[in-house]
């Protein structure tokens, strides 16, 4: 049975239409004679979606019940039962209800898929799980649905359902999307313009990401090789040489023209192993291409052109940045370079040579490999070509008469081969010359003579010569070729265990020089770091250098003590112990190395950040507090005096009107008082991560009223309309009275006269929102983050107005029982204060 066939719609955000266009293609392949089924649609309430249904085939849903609640599910079995030829499914990203067959919807229909059904759904770019966070961060809202990025890419069929901003927000304000009642917390709140754009987009790139994917499957099974411009790609070469930092910069500007291009860095390591460019500076490269937001890539390959236009045309790329060559003159009469050899070969691709300081400055060549085979076998060797060839010409010299010389030549060939297979090219090349002259003196007439008279063997002993030089330099060269393998598989090893120790974040010096030390077996591995300025004889000396990080055993305690040490800068020096490592280890050891500093500065910039901030942040808090407190504290306490001290006066017969005037004036005054050093309290414990929470159902329509009267004499400007449908949320209830009263309290302050604030609720997904609604002047958009700050308040700079404590501890107590506060501009005019409160866990939603 072939595995059914799955089309995903998506879409930006709810309400774009995305359930009708499923619908509608649904209705069509009815109308084409096709077997459709309903499998699980959710209308929403929206007319015309639900208009869609009539006549259509639905499977009845399977009903559960949890928590005494009654709700309803896709029912799999009797889709499978059904066997349809497509069966139509909402809400791809929907969590079922517990006790389900699956416990996410997207798993209910993969078996849907295995039983051979075809499958058409929809899920919002908002519970795609690589891009959650990021939703997050724009809207303020987090998604606790998702669905794996990779089941909707396995999808055979991915269709964006698009509407722009403005059109889905007229279709929200004629009532198409919401009910009445919710559509003006919707506009002010999920579908802001500025939050419908920035969904659009993510939609948008990541169809874009599905698209080329589909196009890359397409041009490999097709065997496609040249470039199809569809997007700006820029590949950067790397040599790993210095001049490395200024052709990445470059081609970030080159791709920076171009909205949407990639940035592509590539380095060609040669297949012996002898292609080098210096680790430290491809590691600190890849970091620069990778702050810019491109990515780096590692391909072997002995042609360098041919291996740098095979990964540009295999990424699709349509630019290729090279450096001029760093040769001199004389060099380049002998070879184009590579830079000439790609722009000849390079067809489509455009080619742009990046001068730079290095440029004929000569490229440093490859270290020279020791002797490819070990002393052992050279030994050998040189034992086989001194006493084997005489000991091969005592052997066959009784047999002169029986074998002929072609006989003879081949008997020494052999031992050659031999010789060189033991000991390499230098004895096997000894051993032919001097067999060579055996040959000559013993077995070619004239016998015991250097002559030679038939020109035939003279011929058969230059090319027993020759044969024994090519299979002597061949062996000696593979030997080579394999010790450099072996050699550039261990530092590839290396360097990728410094990379997975990168990306796996383990940033910890101990870490790193921990497996320094295990990579290359040493004793002891070591970072110091010189105390003062570095003088002529201070290599050698302890008390000049500072162990910052060491493992192992005996640490070094300076440089000179180390079998092997790397000069980081001016300050930092690795310093191994153990063994002396050769220059090909060496390189790999600097690319350690250079991790190692960079792991240093990041640890003493995190300790600094750390000491340094909650410093600033008390003296801050110091310097607001001193500031407000010049005000808050002594003007009410000047008033109370005043008023007290007016009533004491015996020079004064004050009427009753006028002393209950004044009793009103030191009341109020001590009031002030009062709720300032309770706010002050609280903040206090907030910061302090001590403030005591009490969590519980709470209903909204017993808090709201109690707010309301707390505000005393305001009472009467300010209007609630909470309806009691609302689930309970679960909050601490005389905090979130202590919240909503100073958001009421700040909501009237800025209030014109005669408007009054007005106080909303309403039920969204798992949350529940509180708005407080004023029509003051508002808040700009750059300074909603800045009102929160304590001590701060918009437009004062003497603190004439008060402390500024209020929003900012309203925000710390909504966030400590686990909901959010969000500033929003109320259509119209005015600033909205909106509480999301999560709702009570007895209150189940699908």
């Amino acid at each position: 049975m072939s595995r059914g066939r799955l089309r995903v719609y998506l879409g930006a955000a709810p309400g774009v239409g995305k359930t009708y266009a499923m619908l509608s293609e649904g209705r069509r392949g009815t109308e084409r004679g096709r077997d459709v089924v309903v499998g699980f649609v959710e209308t929403h309430g929206r007319a015309r979606t639900a208009a869609l249904l009539e006549g259509m085939e639905v499977i009845p849903r399977r009903t559960l019940v949890y928590r005494g609640a009654t709700f309803t599910e896709l029912d799999v079995d009797a889709v499978i039962e059904r066997k349809p030829k497509i069966a139509l499914i909402d809400e791809l990203a929907h969590t079922n209800v517990p006790g389900s067959r699956n416990v996410k919807r997207w798993q209910d229909i993969d078996d849907i898929l295995d039983a051979g059904i075809d499958v058409i759904s929809t899920v919002n770019i908002q519970h795609l799980e690589s891009v959650n966070d990021v939703v997050q961060e724009i809207t303020g809202i987090p998604q606790r649905e998702t669905v794996p990025d990779e089941v909707v890419r396995r999808a055979d069929q991915v269709e964006l359902v698009d509407m722009s901003p403005e059109a889905l927000r007229r279709r929200m304000a004629h009532g198409n999307v919401y009910m009445p009642e919710k559509v003006d917390a919707a506009l002010s709140n999920y579908f802001r313009v500025g939050n419908l754009t920035a969904l659009r987009e993510l939609a948008l790139l990541w169809v874009a990401g599905k698209v080329d994917d589909q196009l890359d499957r397409y041009r490999a099974e097709h065997g496609i090789a040249t470039t199809w411009d569809t997007r700006e790609r820029v590949v950067v070469a790397l040599t790993g040489g210095p001049e490395g930092d200024t052709l990445v910069r470059r081609a970030a500007r080159v791709a920076a023209r171009t909205k949407g291009a990639d940035l592509l860095a590539v380095h060609v390591t040669s297949a012996d192993g002898l292609a080098g460019g210096d680790p430290a500076n491809l590691a600190r490269q890849r970091t620069l291409v990778e702050s810019m937001g491109g990515t780096y890539h590692q391909v072997v390959g002995d042609d360098i052109p041919q291996a740098l236009l095979d990964f540009a045309r295999g990424v699709n790329a349509t630019q290729l940045v090279l450096g001029a060559s760093r040769r001199g003159r004389f060099a380049q009469i002998f070879s184009r370079g590579v830079g000439v050899e790609t722009t000849a070969l390079s067809g489509s691709i455009d080619v742009h040579m990046i001068t730079h300081e290095e440029v004929k400055q000569g490229r440093r060549r490859p270290e020279r490999s020791r002797a490819a085979l070990t002393r052992k076998r050279r030994l050998t060797g040189w034992a086989l070509a001194v006493a084997g060839m005489p000991l091969l010409t005592a052997l066959l010299a009784p047999f002169r008469d029986v074998l002929s010389l072609p006989s003879e030549i081949l008997f020494f060939l052999c031992l050659t081969v031999g010789v060189a297979l033991a000991g390499g090219m230098w004895p096997a090349v000894t051993a032919a010359v001097g067999g060579s002259l055996l040959l000559n003196w013993y077995f070619t007439p004239p016998l015991g003579e250097f002559t030679i008279n038939d020109p035939e063997n003279l011929f058969a002993l230059v090319v027993f010569v020759l044969v024994a030089a090519a299979v002597s330099s061949i062996v000696d060269l593979a030997a080579r070729r394999t010790r450099q393998a072996a050699r550039a598989s261990a530092d590839a090893e290396a360097l990728s265990t410094l990379a997975g120790h990168v990306l796996r974040g383990e940033a910890a010096l101990p870490s790193l020089l921990g497996r320094l030390r295990e990579t290359f077996g040493l004793d002891s591995v070591t970072l110091l770091e010189r105390l003062a300025e570095p003088t002529p004889d201070d290599q050698s000396e302890p008390a000049a250098w500072r162990i910052i990080a060491t493992t192992g055993q005996t640490p070094c305690t300076n440089p000179g003590a180390a079998d092997t040490d790397v000069q980081i800068n001016d300050r930092l020096v690795l310093a191994a112990r153990g063994r002396l490592l050769d220059a090909s280890d060496r390189r790999v050891l600097e690319a350690f190395a250079a991790e190692a500093a960079v792991a240093l500065r990041q640890e003493r910039l995190e300790e600094e950040a750390g000491q340094a901030k909650p410093l600033a942040e008390a003296d801050k808090m110091r310097t607001a507090l001193l500031a407000a407190v010049s005000h808050d504290l002594r003007t009410p306490l000047a008033a109370a005096k005043a008023s007290v001290d007016s009533l004491r006066s015996a020079d004064v017969d004050w009427s009753p009107q006028d002393r209950d005037e004044l009793l009103d004036t030191a009341h109020e005054s001590l009031g002030r008082l009062d709720r300032l050093v309770e706010n002050l309290l609280d903040m206090s414990r907030l910061q302090a991560g001590v403030l005591g929470l009490s969590l519980q159902p709470v209903a909204l329509e017993e808090v709201v009223p109690r707010a309301i009267d707390d505000l005393g004499s305001l009472r009467d400007r300010v209007e609630g309309d909470i309806s009691i449908e609302l689930p309970e949320i679960v909050a601490d209830p005389a905090l979130l009275e202590r919240v909503l009263v100073n958001l009421m309290t700040n909501a009237v302050r800025y209030s014109p006269a005669g408007r009054k604030v007005l106080i909303t609720a309403s039920w969204h997904d798992e949350q529940v929102e509180i708005r407080v609604i004023d029509r003051g002047p508002g808040i700009p958009p750059e300074a909603r983050d800045r009102v929160f700050q304590p001590f701060q308040r918009l437009g004062d700079r003497d603190n004439g107005t008060g402390v500024g404590l209020g929003l900012a501890l309203s925000r710390g107590l909504t966030e400590a029982m686990g909901g959010t506060l969000i500033p929003e501009e109320t259509p119209g005019g005015g600033l909205t204060m909106t509480v999301q409160m999560p709702i009570s866990s007895q209150a189940v939603t699908v």
